[in-house]
């Protein structure tokens, strides 16, 4: 790719800087700033693929705005000459280069990219909801299984701001569930759910904690550190049990919703610390225990914790039947990827609901698609069968 020429490449696009594995470098072209920074990457060996469509974004931006533009290429035309001026295209809007996968492309500025990238939400989300929407801040703990939450949430617009906290590298057992690669082993769980997340939009803002949680970082990741805002609300899907507990002790006191999917039977739980600021954590499954409790608590009674916590009678029986086996046939708890991905849905759903303001319950609800899509008896099956057979 050559631009104008090679100019000395800036510091921020050198290769291996550390906030080039987590975050994109964004150029605006139209500056001479910009400009020379894209030169400069243009020049260097850096970019392995360039993206260039704005021309066919530019296009839906308008159709967005008066769909019965694209009727006319005329009328086409003059609104492309009318949002761009004299800029030529290839200056216009913003250069996005992922510096893990050496992609450059070209994206509409922030305004227009949000509003086509989520015109396709109208009139489930109406644009209103949608500016709403972009101004909160969501955490999330544990992107493994809250890997699928996470990029749910930034693909629907849910949120414009991110803090992403897990401890863990993405291991070879993980990719039964995780949306995630061969070439992605050994990436941090939290860094590769950002990067994840600014490929489907470049603009948001993210914060990745890879120590995951801790007493050190938990103030900070719910506050903010300096001008940052606090969050809005939390996800939480760690196995870790003082962080689960720990987090719930930060979030009621500081009026945070907390969703968790516990991938069993689809069950969704809610605590609305936001409306209910003395609720019990766990709707009170584990009494008084704080996570200092927790702390000095061994192996078993973490396990018996953990068991009042996902309410172990309504486990699913291959869930049940797995607890004994754990640490002795079974290495973990098992999962599957569609229940994973059906977590996420029913997460961000409820956050974007909460957050618009309904009036969400605390509370658990199970979307158990077993119950939902029944088997038939295999020993009706058969009559059943030739029944369909003779109707048709």
């Amino acid at each position: 790719m050559v631009l104008h020429g090679s100019v000395p490449r800036p510091a921020v696009l050198t290769p291996g800087a550390a906030t080039s594995h987590v975050r994109p470098v964004l150029l605006d072209a139209s500056s001479p700033e910009g400009l020379r920074d894209l030169e400069a990457l243009a020049a260097s060996s850096s970019v392995s693929v360039v993206h260039d469509t704005i021309a066919d974004q530019l296009d839906e931006l308008i159709r967005c705005e008066d769909p019965a533009v694209a009727h006319s290429t005329g009328s086409l035309a003059a609104s492309r000459r009318r949002i761009c001026g004299e800029t030529p295209l290839w200056r216009w809007g913003t250069w996005v280069f992922y510096p893990w996968n050496g992609r450059l492309a070209h994206v509409l500025p922030r305004e227009g990219f949000h509003r086509v990238r989520t015109d396709r939400n109208r009139n489930k989300i109406d644009r209103a909801q949608q500016r709403d929407l972009r101004g909160r801040r969501i955490g999330v703990i544990g992107l493994s299984v809250g890997n699928s939450a996470a990029v749910t949430l930034a693909m629907e617009g849910v949120g414009g701001s991110f803090r992403l906290a897990d401890f863990d590298t993405v291991g070879l057992s993980n990719l039964n569930r995780l949306r995630a690669g061969v070439a992605d082993l050994g990436v941090s769980k939290a860094v590769l759910a950002a990067r994840q997340m600014f490929e489907v939009d470049p603009y948001l803002d993210i914060e990745v904690f890879t120590d995951g949680l801790t007493e050190e970082s938990i103030g900070p990741f719910f506050d903010g550190v300096g001008s940052t805002r606090p969050l809005d609300l939390l996800v939480e899907e760690c196995d870790t049990v003082w962080a689960k507990v720990a987090a719930r002790e930060y979030a009621r006191r500081r009026g945070v919703p907390v969703l968790m999917d516990a991938n069993d039977r689809g069950l969704l739980d809610v605590e609305r610390f936001d409306r209910e600021p003395h609720r019990p954590l766990f709707h009170g499954r584990v009494g008084g225990s704080t996570s200092s409790d927790v702390a000095k608590m061994n192996r078993g009674e973490l396990l018996s914790f953990l068991l009042a916590v996902v309410d172990e009678p309504r486990l699913s029986p291959a869930m049940r039947d797995a607890v004994g086996e754990i640490g002795r046939s079974l290495s973990s708890w098992p999962q599957l990827a569609s229940g994973v991905m059906l977590g996420g849905a029913l997460v961000a759903d409820t956050a974007r609901r909460i957050l618009l303001g309904e009036q969400i319950p605390s509370g658990r609800t199970y979307i158990d698609l077993d119950e939902l899509i029944p088997a038939m008896d295999p020993r009706i099956a058969p009559a059943f069968v030739r029944v369909m057979e003779e109707v048709r």
